[in-house]
């Protein structure tokens, strides 16, 4: 019955994207172009005695070409001289609004299809930074920049970023969060160096874009350019004016993109994967091992495996679209990068990486992570539609995922067969509506996952309002009601049961020139899940304070700035009892050369309950004595104090070099007492007295004595973060890295060590083209004495068309034995995968 709405609100809202669309004719109404030529006319603000030329104050004209550049980065066809020009650039950083150490030029033009935008950036050809990085990966190289706000609502932009090879970085520019470059747009670039610095040629498809555009209708923009051996100097054509917190609410504007060719677009991505996949097994029966016979296993090579898939999309409007996958190959080229996993109590965050889920994921992004697409494992189909309608934005996600009932041979031995081969039906609701003239909204979001008998719908609004040009104010609130297995402490067990879950949170924020602050708040009740979304702790609110002091920047002098800040914050549980409070202090300077150094202390105080562990004590029992609780001893709690000091450093001290690391030395972190594997088994008390009474052969009998057991005793402890990287580029192709991550923590009642984890990392890179490259990465992790590699040879023209050959290698070294347990030296392979996968764009349009 659900689904049968949820495909019935997918038909809806195409129909109203369709018919709602205003007609050509309509004029510029304030919901679609908050700022009309005339008030644009009035001027960007800006701060007092910064006074904007009439020529960026008011709109910029747009002129149309009479026939197309050819996109090779020259800049000598002849029609970009019909192209309207922009320069007398500011430098925004370090200085501010200041003559920029060189000019830069920007070309603009237009025809019926395309936005053609060219960079004219003066230099000395020999000191400019350009590499042939992968797609988005360009921000270590000299980059022009731009941002197209094509709904002129100062709230989201589209962002183009080109380094001197024309090497693209493209994604979403959001006002009051963070860039996303996981969207890819088909476009044209390309760039050069040449005897007075460098050029780039740009040519962007209107059907690449979502737009709002004909006769009074404005985009805003703004255009840049970083030249990083200048103290990484932004220059931009309009003026910054650092008492104001948006760079949309300053963009300048183009105007008279009229005639542009309306039409509906649909992309086609067939894909396939070939793949063959070795996995170590075991030879021995459990008899066998039982008497310690150490099983070496084989290596077994699995069928191969053949996966074709379908991912399209459907430009109904140009601001509205479809996008649809059948058995989509949603399978990562690459994998997470290692994290350090030892003493953590809650889920490690990992990005979204597949494109199908990356389009317009902004949409469904809120303050609290109620939608992460992660959690959608393996759909057999997926739908999605995104648009925006007048000051209306909307998204409807859709899919069938066959993860969570998919069990490995292994897994189907014990599973609930009611769930084997089951799929999950999931659906995502998002509306918003802008408010007010500046980036301000309200908003709904809905989500809704069920598999079998086990749910979870969850809704609330969200909204952020514009206070001033300096501040602004955010919250959301949302209600959850669940069917699934919950943990309840007091009764010592899981029940599957109906629960009622709530969160909420809310953020002020004040940024000026110099000084800042922000208050914030979040709270979860007990039983709040978010089964689309991402959660790491319940029954937990917290509230934080932030305030900084930046200093006006000198952009010649050795010291060019420097920033000093406060954050306190507090957690504490719906019963009142004070879970976590810190207070941390910082001051960093930034010095030439890309330079900085920062310091930092904080204190504070960690309080863990038996009840987030395990079941609690009842009143009366005499569990502590027969080391039956959750915790050891009488205490069904554990606390301690804690301080810190840390450090951190970067630089660039040579064009082909750059570095960063970061280390802290904290007294009286927790040490929760899970152990870390067999090279780092739990080292509290009661862990040890275990132990040793197992090998002194007391625990063999048929009554067990209480010593035997080995309740959870978390305690203090020293604690010991360090992590550095190394960039080398010895020439314009070759990328190669070296990472470094180490964690320890050593208990202070045994003065043994619980753990001490150690990540390497390698990578190299070598771009025979832009779109030719070959990667290798090498990963070990001490605790698991594992090796990793995986190597990948790519060829990605253009998103959607892409070849992949790859191998990954999983080894162990001098590791235990998967099936016995036993310590193995050497090398042992645990798995191997050899995977083709390919998949190519078509695209058709329609007039």
């Amino acid at each position: 019955m659900k689904n049968a709405i949820l495909l019935l609100s997918l038909l809806a809202l195409s129909s109203m994207a369709v018919f709602a669309q205003p007609s050509p004719s309509t004029s510029a109404s304030p919901s679609v172009s908050a700022t009309s030529e005339s008030s644009a006319k009035r001027g960007t603000p800006a701060k007092p005695g910064l006074v904007i030329p009439p020529e960026k104050a008011q709109p910029v004209r747009m002129p149309r070409f009479d026939k197309p550049p050819v996109i090779d980065g020259k800049l000598d066809d002849e029609v970009w001289k019909q192209a309207k020009l922009l320069k007398d650039f500011h430098q925004v950083q370090p200085g501010d609004n200041i003559a920029p150490s060189r000019p830069t030029e920007v070309l603009l033009g237009y025809d019926s299809k395309f936005l053609y935008v060219a960079f004219h950036c003066y230099d000395e050809p020999d000191k400019v930074r350009a590499n042939i990085p992968k797609r988005d990966n360009i921000f270590d190289d000299d980059y022009v920049g731009i941002l197209f706000d094509t709904f002129n609502d100062n709230r989201k932009a589209y962002e183009f970023d080109f380094n001197p090879l024309g090497v693209q970085a493209d994604g979403i520019w959001t006002d009051g969060q963070n860039e996303d470059f996981n969207p890819d747009i088909v476009m044209e670039s390309k760039g050069m160096l040449t005897s007075d610095g460098w050029t780039v040629e740009v040519a962007i498809p209107f059907k690449s874009l979502r737009y709002v555009a004909g006769k009074d209708k404005l985009w805003g923009a703004h255009f840049w350019r970083r030249i990083k051996r200048f103290n990484n100097e932004l220059d931009m054509w309009m003026p910054l004016n650092r008492d104001i917190s948006s760079w949309l609410a300053q963009e300048g504007h183009l105007s008279g993109l009229e005639g542009i060719s309306a039409e509906r677009t649909l992309e086609l991505i067939p894909s396939l994967t070939l793949s063959e996949t070795g996995k170590r097994t075991g030879t021995l029966s459990a008899a066998q091992l039982a008497t310690g016979m150490l099983d070496p296993g084989r290596l077994v090579n699995e069928p191969i495996k053949f996966d074709p898939g379908l991912t399209g999309k459907y430009t109904i409007t140009p601001n509205v679209t479809l996008d649809f996958a059948i058995n989509p190959d949603f399978a990562q080229v690459e994998s997470d990068q290692l994290v350090v996993t030892a003493n953590q109590r809650f889920p490690i965050f990992f990005a979204e990486k597949r494109p199908f889920f990356l389009e317009g994921i902004d949409i469904f992004q809120t303050q609290i992570a109620a939608v992460h697409t992660r959690t959608i494992i393996d759909p057999d189909f997926a739908v999605k539609l995104t648009g925006k309608v007048d000051r209306n934005t909307f998204g409807l996600l859709l899919a069938s995922d066959n993860g969570p009932g998919n069990f490995t041979p292994e897994e189907r031995l014990t599973a609930n067969p009611r769930l084997i081969g089951k799929n999950a039906s999931v659906g995502v609701l998002r509306l918003k509506r802008d408010i007010g003239k500046k980036d301000s909204f309200i908003g709904l979001l809905a989500t809704y996952n069920r598999f079998v008998d086990r749910y979870n719908e969850l809704a609330g609004f969200d909204t952020r309002l514009r206070v001033d040009k300096q501040t602004t104010f955010a919250a959301q609130v949302l209600a959850t009601h669940s069917r699934r297995p919950f943990f309840y402490p007091d009764e010592g067990g899981t029940f599957d049961r109906k629960e009622n879950g709530f969160i909420y949170a809310v953020d002020y924020n004040k940024s000026g020139r110099h000084f800042g602050y922000e208050l914030s708040g979040v709270g979860r009740t007990r039983y709040y899940r978010a089964d689309v979304g991402f959660n790491r702790r319940t029954n937990t609110n917290n509230l934080n304070g932030f305030f900084r002091y930046n200093s006006e920047p000198k952009p010649k002098a050795r010291l060019i700035s420097w920033r000093v800040y406060n954050d306190i914050s507090t957690n504490f549980d719906w019963q009142g009892r004070s879970q976590v409070f810190n207070d941390e202090s910082q001051i960093q300077f930034s010095f030439p050369r890309q330079t900085y150094l920062g310091v930092g202390f904080d204190k504070g105080y960690e309080r863990v309950f038996e009840s987030e562990f395990g079941p609690t004590r009842k009143a009366g029992s005499n569990c502590a004595m027969t080391n039956a609780c959750t915790f050891w001893g009488g205490d069904n709690e554990r606390s301690a104090y804690n301080k810190a000091l840390y450090m951190f450093a970067g630089s660039t001290p040579m064009k082909k070099v750059d570095f960063n690391m970061f280390i802290n030395r904290a007294a009286g972190s927790l040490d929760f007492d899970f152990g870390a594997g067999a090279r780092s088994p739990r080292v509290s008390i009661p862990a040890v007295t275990a132990r040793n009474a197992q090998a002194a052969g007391l625990c063999n009998g048929p009554v067990v004595p209480p010593v035997c057991a080995a309740p959870q005793d978390p305690g203090p402890g020293g604690f010991l973060h360090f992590d550095a990287t190394v960039n080398y580029r010895p020439s314009t192709p070759l990328n190669l890295s070296l990472s470094y991550t180490k964690e320890r923590l050593r208990r202070y009642d045994t003065g043994l060590l619980a753990f001490d984890e150690n990540i390497v990392s390698t990578r190299a890179t070598y771009q025979f083209t832009r779109f030719i490259f070959a990667r290798g990465r090498v990963d070990f992790d001490s605790l698991a004495s594992n090796v990793k590699g995986q190597f990948l040879f790519g060829w990605t023209p253009n998103p959607g068309t892409a070849l992949y050959i790859g191998y990954n290698d999983d080894l162990n070294r001098n590791g235990f034995n998967p099936f016995s347990g036993q310590l193995e030296p050497g090398f042992r392979r645990n798995g191997r995968t050899f995977f083709i996968k390919m998949s190519y764009l078509f695209r058709k349009s329609f007039g």
